[in-house]
């Protein structure tokens, strides 16, 4: 006879846990058995997917790591030995990176800092929402979040995604693309496939940069090629609805999405444009602290006449580091505005005197000509 379990929620798991750790001689921060040593146990874990036997594992896993540093098990343990349960099969198909940056790192709109916010709440009471409430039943759904990042390169979409993993305490998964498209019919299926499984067995979140080349518009189907790709697209949206983990799927262009992928998204982030205040906190934030400034750096002027996305500004931030180290000087002006100089040529944009002013001459190298 079918029996049916049911998910333990919130409170069981965190008991689950309590006992696994017992068993395993350590001692969580706060005395056991009271309400914020439960609460901070499914604070830790609430995001997390595990079954018995590797709750079992990671409890002894943060008691070992707490034993060498000489305190009781605190959430970095935790997450540390949920990280270790972690199988290599996916790595083999996806660039894993261990995030290092976190919500301070941000120079974003607050629309979309509610919306990763949002991501990561979701990732957190899943299985009390989907699980213990039912709110996706039926259909072969699984309990996986979808989110998509849409907006232009360099705007920090990645960046993003780094920072929901390192709030959820997982890791982050980025699949390459080239590993995965293929030009012999079903083989790409085959590998998106194999990406899925392992997924499915890890606690951390998948991204797809450049969604757009697999999740693509579905086209009127003319020749065997457009049959092909539509039936790509057809198990796409199939797998995707049936996906138990945490995907992120990144775009330049949202327009190019088929729109039955976006029916089926749970969490949409739009990433603009920077303004000339957000310039001027990315251009602060990725010079850094540590490389001396001339007194004359003026950022003001850079932020409110360079019309640039973080990814170039942190480029030019890295470029002028490198020229101010080479002319054994604080980092000023004609450094910046020459790494500017360079970022435009690597962006084919056209150089205009007047947003580079008095500068441009002074910064223009002897062979340099516009």
């Amino acid at each position: 006879v079918p029996v049916q379990v049911l998910s333990p929620g919130p409170g069981g798991v965190a008991r689950q846990w309590r006992r696994a750790l017992a068993e395993a001689g350590a001692a969580v921060g706060v005395p056991a058995g009271s309400p914020s040593a439960d609460e901070e146990l499914i604070e830790a874990t609430a995001s997390y997917r595990l079954d018995s036997e590797q709750v079992r594992k990671a409890s002894v896993v943060a008691s070992r790591l707490a034993v060498l540093a000489e305190h009781p098990v605190d959430v970095r343990d935790l997450r540390t030995a949920v990280r270790a349960q972690n199988g290599a099969g996916l790595e083999r198909l996806a660039r894993r990176i261990e995030p290092a940056v976190g919500w301070d790192d941000l120079v974003l709109p607050a629309a979309t800092r509610r919306e990763l916010s949002e991501l990561a709440l979701r990732a957190r009471h899943r299985e009390q929402v989907l699980g213990q409430w039912r709110m996706r039943p039926g259909g072969g759904r699984g309990r996986g979040i979808i989110a998509l990042f849409a907006g232009e390169s360099g705007t920090g979409k990645t960046m993003s995604a780094e920072v929901v993993a390192s709030e959820l305490g997982m890791e982050l998964y980025v699949v390459d693309l080239s590993t995965v498209v293929d030009k012999y019919i079903g083989e790409t299926e085959k590998n998106l496939e194999r990406i899925f499984v392992e997924a499915s067995d890890v606690n951390g979140i998948l991204l797809f940069d450049e969604a757009d080349a697999i999740f693509g518009k579905r086209s009127q189907v003319k020749d065997a090629h457009d049959r092909h790709a539509n039936v790509e697209s057809a198990y796409l949206l199939q797998r995707m609805e049936s996906f138990d983990g945490i995907a992120v799927l990144t775009t330049n262009l949202r327009g190019n999405l088929d729109e039955a992928f976006t029916r089926r998204l749970d969490v949409i982030a739009e990433f603009p444009m920077p303004d000339a205040q957000q310039r001027l906190a990315l251009w602060d934030r990725c010079l850094g602290t540590a490389i001396p400034r001339e007194a004359g750096l003026d950022l003001e002027f850079c932020a409110g006449r360079f019309e640039l996305a973080g990814g170039s500004i942190r480029a030019c931030a890295v470029t002028a580091a490198y020229l101010a180290a080479e002319s054994g000087r604080p980092l000023g002006m004609e450094q910046i505005v020459s790494a500017v100089l360079q970022e435009y040529r690597k962006l084919g944009r056209l150089v205009r005197e007047s947003e580079f002013g008095s500068w441009l001459d002074r910064a223009r190298g002897p062979r340099d000509s516009f």
